[in-house]
């Protein structure tokens, strides 16, 4: 069996994304083709199926991370604001985007929230564990 961690991630979130949108808990809600990802993004984003490839990568980080959270998510996927002629300066990326992603990932069964004593958030259920490496597994 293929490790998650030996594959290359770009060709991982691609075959992730495919599964997903075969999975009738994630839909890409009307207002996700007009939102900006982020308020150093200028555009929405270009591409039609961008929310399940930002689904399969949020996944992916769930299982490389452990424990994910909006805020930890929302600087992972932020980038530098062009400013002008002022110096670029980073920018989180949007929240609600992330947020309903996990919801969905949550209403699926492959997330579950976590409480602990250090930190909270979201995590892998078996039943997400199990999805990702069967995926992982068509690598060999």
């Amino acid at each position: 069996m293929s490790d998650i961690y030996e594959i290359e991630a770009e060709k991982l979130i691609v075959a992730i994304a495919e599964e997903l949108k075969k999975n009738p808990d994630f839909k890409i809600p009307e207002w996700a083709y007009f939102v900006k990802t982020g308020i150093s993004k200028s555009r929405p984003p270009v591409d039609r199926e961008w929310w399940y490839k930002r689904a399969a990568s949020i996944l992916r980080q769930a299982y490389t991370r452990g424990i994910i959270g909006v805020n930890r998510l929302r600087t992972k996927y932020g980038s530098k604001q062009n400013r002008g002629v002022r110096p670029k300066k980073f920018k989180k990326a949007s929240g609600k985007n992330i947020r309903v992603i996990l919801q969905q990932a949550e209403k699926a069964g492959f997330l579950e929230k976590f409480k602990g004593t250090k930190r909270t958030g979201r995590r892998l259920t078996p039943q997400g564990r199990e999805f990702l490496e069967k995926i992982a597994s068509k690598f060999r």
